[in-house]
């Protein structure tokens, strides 16, 4: 080690990354420590693990590559076997008929070059990558599936299982009702993907018909992970057998089919809302995995500060009026609602929702499931559950005239009523009940509060470390050295809680718009949502970034979700 720190260091005074007399100070330290000169450097942040990659290319004439700003082929990837990759500490990043180009981190490993020459029957160049960016890669790569997560025991079991008996079930033999001993492999191979999704956390299961390959994906903390996808052939079964278990017709390939299954996993009985679509290479299935037990939500849990969980209290406490949560999908609005009512089920209250569909069934609470092919949708259902004298409504989604007139006028006479819109932002909800056809009159004596949210991924409590964020992020969120003191900027490094991702579940954004008696008046003026958005500002309402910005400075996400969340949030 101590022949590689002298060349090296060479190299790092040569580049200007330290100085001569900083070297001959630290020098006594390192052999009394018996540690080597390089690594004390970089442990006490005189230089980073970058400048030391930069010196070891520099000194065999090779590149630099950031192996997270590109993308490697699997073509690529499969040039070299798991074993050889993991084994040599190798990236490969592209080839050309009989030579292969590898990412390796010590360019000074001639036996190791010379020994993947042999190996691979090729004619190898190096690159140069950091330690940490190539166990990354082999993670991303070369990991069992996806996402570096390692795969259920369970799954890989029931994969194997298929594999070594051959079994090949056809969608028509499912239809005719195939053998119990020749179903097994297949049923233990659709619950252990269900079971595998639901300990992992995941919101959704994607399993996706392609050309060469049936991917199968879920989403956690609301970002896709690819998996190992089942084999091809046992596409046509594993849909079939999905189908069957969510009550659909296993004849009907060419239309949309919607179903539900309800299954144990980890103990809890949970149920899955499913879809199939139609498309090139067959029938793609999203189930959506609906957690009963994880519903029951605080509105703390949810993200809010004490601030705005007092005002959101106070809101949801008022008699009559109504609170529309807006946001495009899949930003939590549902949930929100769900806590909300759960927050104000009491005896001496009656509740009844209209959904479509009915996600969880909550105690206490009448809840109503439009069926549009007999009839009893948004509207005819509001029209009907106004006559149980309820005193909270809550609506799905607000779609139409119909619908939007009920509801308003529902809260015109004495009900208070949730609902969620799809807007960008909270001002922008005026602007859309008016644009569907509601008079203004209404919207402005009718509206209570407006609330727009998003959702960000939390930093993981047991990976998460301090982390100085850029200058390009400081400047998108509008902050600087005057505004950050004492603030906490962390970022999860990736553990085994998190799934080596430094993410760990997700919570809420939000700007909270209280409509004034100033409000009020603009509405009835029908004034563009920019103007009412200002008012909104100068009543102290914060935007969804500003919020977003506060999570950050007390450390609970990352500048890049707020950032993400809130691309289209900029004044």
């Amino acid at each position: 080690m101590a022949e590689k720190d002298d060349y090296l260091i060479d190299i790092l005074v040569d580049l200007g990354f330290v100085t001569p007399d900083k070297v001959a100070e630290l020098r006594p330290e390192a052999q009394s420590a018996g540690v080597g000169l390089v690594d004390l450097m970089v442990a006490n942040k005189l230089i980073r693990p970058a400048d030391v990659t930069q010196a070891k290319a520099a000194h065999f004439g090779a590149e630099v590559v950031n192996l997270a700003d590109i993308k490697i082929e699997d073509d690529v990837i499969a040039a070299v076997p798991r074993h050889i990759a993991r084994k040599f500490r190798i990236v490969p990043i592209f080839k050309h008929e009989g030579s292969l180009t590898v990412a390796i981190s010590d360019p000074s490993d001639l036996a190791t070059i010379d020994s993947l020459g042999h190996l691979l029957r090729a004619e190898i160049s190096i690159q140069v990558a950091s330690e940490a960016d190539i166990e990354a890669a082999l993670s991303k790569y070369y990991a069992e599936r996806g996402g570096g997560m390692s795969a259920d025991p369970r799954l890989k079991e029931a994969m194997e299982e298929l594999t070594r008996e051959h079994v090949e079930i056809e969608a028509g033999a499912m239809q005719d009702g195939a053998t119990v001993e020749a179903d097994a492999p297949l049923i233990k191979l659709v619950n252990s993907m269900i079971v595998e999704a639901f300990k992992l956390r995941a919101s959704d299961i994607h399993l996706e018909p392609m050309a060469k390959k049936f991917r199968l994906r879920y989403r956690i903390d609301g970002v896709l992970h690819e998996m190992k996808p089942p084999p091809k052939r046992l596409q046509p079964a594993i849909i079939s057998r999905l189908k069957i278990q969510s009550n659909m017709s296993i004849s009907e390939h060419r239309i949309p089919q919607d179903g539900r299954i309800q299954t144990q996993a980890g103990g809890k009985l949970i149920d899955l809302r499913v879809s199939c679509l139609p498309t090139n290479h067959g029938e793609s299935i999203v189930m959506r995995i609906l957690d009963k037990e994880g519903l029951r939500l605080g509105l703390a849990e949810l993200g809010f500060f004490t601030d705005d969980q007092q005002t959101f209290e106070r809101l949801i406490g008022l008699p009559d009026g109504i609170l529309l949560v807006t946001g495009p999908t899949g930003s939590g609005k549902t949930t929100t609602l769900y806590s909300c009512l759960h927050f104000i089920n009491r005896p001496d209250r009656k509740i009844i929702t209209v959904e479509d569909p009915v996600e969880y069934l909550l105690a206490g609470i009448n809840q109503v499931q439009v069926n549009e092919p007999v009839g009893l949708n948004f509207s005819a259902a509001l029209r009907s559950i106004l006559r149980q004298a309820p005193n909270v409504i809550m609506i799905g989604e607000i779609r139409d005239l119909e619908t939007a007139s009920i509801a308003i006028n529902a809260s015109l006479t004495g009900h208070l009523v949730f609902s969620t819109l799809h807007t960008n932002d909270a001002p922008s909800a005026v602007t859309r009940l008016i644009d569907i056809g509601v008079k203004p009159f209404l919207v402005a004596s009718s509206t209570r509060a407006l609330m727009a949210q998003r959702l960000v991924r939390k930093i993981c409590k047991q990976c998460g470390a301090p982390k100085t964020p850029t200058e390009a992020e400081l400047r998108a969120l509008n902050l600087d050295s005057s505004n950050t003191q004492g603030a906490n900027f962390l970022a999860g490094r990736g553990c085994a809680n998190c799934s080596n991702t430094g993410y760990r579940g997700r919570f809420g954004i939000f700007e909270i718009f209280v409509i004034d008696d100033d409000s009020r008046k603009l509405i009835y003026e029908k004034v563009p949502s920019s103007v009412l958005r200002t008012r909104a500002r100068e009543a102290g309402m914060r935007t969804l970034r500003e919020d977003g910005i506060r999570k950050v400075l007390a450390g609970l996400t990352s500048p890049e979700e707020v950032i993400r969340a809130t691309v289209g949030d900029v004044e």
